[in-house]
């Protein structure tokens, strides 16, 4: 298969952050290598003095008798070198009113949410949970957090109150800092209202409430428990002594899909995590601190967000761009007057928004000047070929490398990407691991794949931004990471070698769909689903969508109650819409199926498990495959002709 590359330019090769001994570094001392990295991208209180400890497998220890605040490293120490005038962040909100702060006013506001928290009583240890939209309170909240050594557990601002109970419940927080709405799509909608109703019925006792006024909407306010962010936090001094903690304390927890209901809380520890993050963010994206400005365009409530806006960015002391808001508010090339606003130099999205963007067309970006553009970026989900060119020709001007990423919440840091001035880029491939990841592709039984053939993706070697574990769930952990392959990560991935051993990602191989980038569950959505009085079984399926990647596609048995009412009304009556909407109640907008399809019965084998690849077929429009092991091989017939394929 011929593919087209794209070598790199002369102006990278010479000034190239990454080089070629990277490489023959990991190679030769694994171990030695990475500590190099800490002791480099770091500021240590205590110096570690052993690497790895791999032990207690799968649980690794990084750095362990080693001490530092990630707070003080993503802003102190900047302000402490000499460059506190230095812009950390610029925000860009919706409507406009655009807002930059220094780090040495990073700093201030920093420790004056620090001195809050305390005098809430939040405690090193504490968990507390942050429910903000993007922008510059969530960014501090989270090193407030760390400053004091609480782990942060933030909670998308676009899930509903049930997904936020359980994981205040799951997490065991103290203390939830929230806000009173957010702006969003050129709406103003609520945030605050969904904390009440969480804690409403939380089984959990004595949660704080932290409110910033964002939007001026009217909530609720409960005295002795909800406390305004303008009334504690601007009293508080500008001084505070950060909390030193070990390299292994958790700096935060993050919640996943799984293929069971039940999220995930990641936890992810300091030392390590911040090491990787800082020199997959400093190496990948080729950043120059005294002259970039950067703009990952994810929200701080997903994985890329903690580690591409909040740490990684900060601790290399680069000046970064948050936007608040979406790509077409209020117009269609906003994104691209930011671009050309700030003279942003780097920039980080997902395939979902490229393809968003051209199917709006190239007159928007080129309304406006993105010569400052030198890298981009994509995350989130593996980037199809046309849409890699269309970032490459109409974003960047064919002068730009694209560094097509791949990792996980649980790898916490990027694992596979091109080096802007060394790789050869391929459109569409993440192409090779970073120096110090030891990435394969195996077969069923866990042996190596060299060839062309499909596979599954493993990690072999320990890496230190991996998950430590699953909160509270020790078993879990071990269960849904570690025992498919003996010793092996898997990813739950696949993947494949080219002819010139670049990898090329396949997608989720288990129940996991990526809907926009967002890792969203088969079963949680199925749970929502059969919450829903009408519904007495339900089938979900991740189908191929040229906008979003995946997009939810559900397939529904009715009660006998309802079915004359979905008779009536046909497909796309009130009933779907109702369904609908409940799954975006219960779970967020994200997971609202685009489909649903209301069946007489689904495809089960004879032993009872529903077969979700004859569901894909349909909701693809594919011809149905093997149907010999269905118990009824009829019941396709019916499902096809409902969707019309």
């Amino acid at each position: 298969m011929s593919t087209t590359t794209f070598s790199p330019s002369a102006a990278f090769q010479e000034t190239a952050v990454a080089s070629p001994a990277l490489f023959d570094a990991a190679r030769s001392d694994y171990e030695g290598f990475w500590a190099d990295q800490a002791r480099r991208l770091l500021t240590w209180e205590k110096d570690f003095t052993e690497v790895l400890d791999w032990s207690d497998a799968p649980v690794a220890r990084w750095f362990a008798d080693g001490t530092l605040n990630a707070c003080v490293n993503a802003v102190d120490r900047h302000v402490d070198s000499g460059h506190g005038e230095r812009i950390a962040l610029h925000f860009e909100p919706e409507s406009g009113e655009a807002e930059s702060y220094t780090y040495a006013q990073l700093k201030d506001l920093v420790c004056q949410v620090a001195n809050a928290l305390v005098e809430l009583g939040v405690q090193t240890g504490d968990r507390v949970a942050i429910y903000l939209p993007m922008g510059v309170p969530a960014v501090v909240s989270m090193l407030a957090c760390a400053r004091i050594g609480a782990p942060h557990s933030v909670v998308f601002g676009g899930f509903s109150a049930d997904a936020l109970r359980s994981r205040i419940e799951d997490a065991g927080a103290r203390l939830v800092i929230t806000s009173d709405g957010q702006y969003r799509g050129g709406k103003t909608l609520p945030l605050k209202s969904a904390v009440d109703a969480a804690l409403a019925d939380a089984d959990i006792e004595d949660v704080r409430v932290l409110v910033h006024r964002r939007t001026g909407m009217d909530v609720a306010f409960q005295e002795g428990r909800d406390i305004w962010w303008h009334d504690i936090v601007p009293a508080q001094s500008t001084s505070h002594d950060a909390v030193v903690v070990e390299a292994e304390h958790p700096l935060f927890i993050l919640y996943t899909s799984g293929t069971t209901g039940k999220p995930k809380g990641v936890v992810h520890t300091t030392g390590g995590y911040l090491t990787q993050a800082a020199f997959t963010h400093l190496n990948v994206f080729d950043v120059h601190p005294e002259s970039d400005v950067y703009w990952c365009t994810a929200d701080v409530g997903w994985i890329t967000g903690h580690t591409y806006v909040t740490y990684g960015p900060l601790v290399n002391g680069v000046t970064q761009v948050l936007y608040e808001g979406t790509p077409a508010t209020p117009h269609k090339g906003r994104w691209w007057e930011i671009v050309e606003k700030y003279g942003v130099t780097i920039l980080y999205t997902a395939p979902t928004a490229i393809r968003t963007c051209m199917k709006w067309g190239p007159q928007f970006p080129r309304e406006y000047d993105l010569t400052s553009l030198r890298v981009l970026g994509t995350v989130g989900e593996p980037i199809n070929p046309e849409a890699w060119l269309w970032y490459y020709r109409e974003i960047g001007g064919e002068r730009c490398p694209i560094v097509d990423t791949w990792w996980q919440t649980e790898t916490g840091a990027i694992m596979i990407s091109p080096l802007p001035g060394l790789t050869t880029l391929k459109p569409g491939s993440a192409q090779q691991p970073l120096p110090g990841v030891d990435v394969r592709i195996v077969d069923t039984l866990g042996d190596p794949i060299e060839d062309e053939t499909p596979g599954l993706l493993v990690v072999a070697t320990p890496w230190p931004s991996m998950l430590r574990g699953i909160w509270g769930d020790p078993e879990r952990f071990a269960e849904t990471y570690w025992s498919r392959f003996d010793g092996l990560y898997f990813a739950g991935d696949g993947a494949r070698f080219d002819e010139d051993g670049d990898i090329w990602l396949l997608g989720r191989v288990d129940d996991v769909m990526n809907v926009s980038g967002h890792r969203l569950s088969t079963a949680e959505i199925e749970s929502a689903l059969v919450a829903h009085d009408a519904v007495a079984e339900a089938a979900v399926v991740g189908a191929s969508d040229d906008t979003t990647g995946q997009a939810v596609v559900a397939f529904v048995i009715l009660r006998e109650a309802y079915v004359e009412q979905a008779d009536e009304e046909g497909e796309g009556g009130d009933l779907v819409a109702a369904l609908r909407e409940h799954v975006r109640s219960e779970i967020g907008p994200i997971a609202k199926p685009r489909d649903i399809l209301i069946v007489p019965e689904l495809p089960k084998t004879r032993s009872g498990k529903i077969m979700r690849r004859l569901l894909r077929d349909v909701a693809e429009h594919r011809e149905v495959g093997d149907v010999t092991t269905l118990a009824d091989s009829s019941v396709m017939d019916l499902i096809s002709k409902g969707l019309g394929s």
